[in-house]
């Protein structure tokens, strides 16, 4: 059985399933992962880190998307 974890992404509640990682939710949200930084529980998840890092139960997220331009 996959439990339901939930979580706030960005101030906003987020439901995910077990097992997801930082990875899967940057995925999720369309963005790509080279133009991303993402905080954890006020702690920055590296990038290389990101499939490896599991989301637990009340985890709080956020993510940031950079754009060039000019």
């Amino acid at each position: 059985m996959n439990e339901i974890l939930q979580l706030i992404v960005n101030g906003e509640p987020r439901e995910v399933g077990e097992g997801t990682t930082v990875a899967d939710l940057v995925a999720a949200l369309g963005l790509k992962p080279q133009q991303v930084a993402v905080e954890r529980n006020k702690e920055i998840v590296r990038r290389p880190d990101h499939a490896g890092t599991f989301l637990e139960h009340g985890d709080e997220l956020e993510v940031v998307a950079f754009f060039g331009g000019g």
